[in-house]
């Protein structure tokens, strides 16, 4: 694995629940027990003197109509120099637990206008984009397709025109599923990776950047 970022550099996760994974939202150095933890501490022990700071600042249950208007605080003002962004699944999920539907143009407008203030006040930050996913570990899952695959289809034509890298985690985990594991052992409701779930994220993520 070759060095990605320069010293002083500031690495921003950001996302919802998958990426929150229960850190400590009172301390910036807390990053959860996913995959950013897993990221930074591949790279903690790859280069000891780095001086790259990582922040987490995933929310769960955020849409992306959460991470605009928590955008001043918790992406302008951090001034990351990498940014990834992995959002959309609860912008599917509400429509079938709270009948709550976020339409597919409002998602990709709102996603959008996210992405353009991000060029925006942020021009030197490279951009990583993650899609969303769901896997069929409970039966329900299998009639999300249907809200969360134009989403998913959102996510890749904004990256065409925003992103300096893509994760197309959706085709990923399906292609980990097939060869590899089950859907429970990578993510026991569909949604939320278990250990093996994230570690395919951060294995992916170094990959792409590397």
């Amino acid at each position: 694995m070759k060095k990605i970022f320069k010293k002083g550099e500031v690495v921003l996760f950001q996302g919802d629940s998958i990426t929150d994974c229960g850190r400590d939202r009172n301390d910036l150095t807390s990053l959860g027990g996913g995959y950013p933890k897993v990221i930074a501490e591949l790279y903690n022990t790859l280069y000891q003197d780095h001086g790259v700071t990582f922040i987490n600042k995933g929310i769960s249950g955020n849409r992306v109509t959460d991470l605009l208007n928590r955008y001043d605080n918790d992406f302008k003002a951090i001034k990351p120099d990498f940014l990834s962004i992995l959002i959309g699944i609860n912008d599917t999920w509400r429509r079938y637990d709270n009948n709550d539907p976020t339409s597919t143009k409002d998602f990709a407008d709102n996603y959008r206008i996210l992405l353009e203030k991000v060029k925006k006040d942020l021009p030197d930050c490279k951009l990583m984009l993650i899609e969303p996913f769901v896997l069929y570990s409970l039966l329900d899952r299998r009639t999300w397709r249907e809200d969360l695959d134009p989403k998913i289809h959102v996510v890749r034509e904004l990256a065409k025109e925003y992103a300096d890298y893509y994760l197309p985690m959706d085709g990923i985990f399906a292609k980990a599923e097939v060869e590899q594991y089950t859907c429970v052992e990578i993510a026991g409701d569909g949604v939320h990776p278990s250990p093996i779930g994230h570690n395919i994220i951060a294995q992916e993520y170094i990959k792409a950047l590397s």
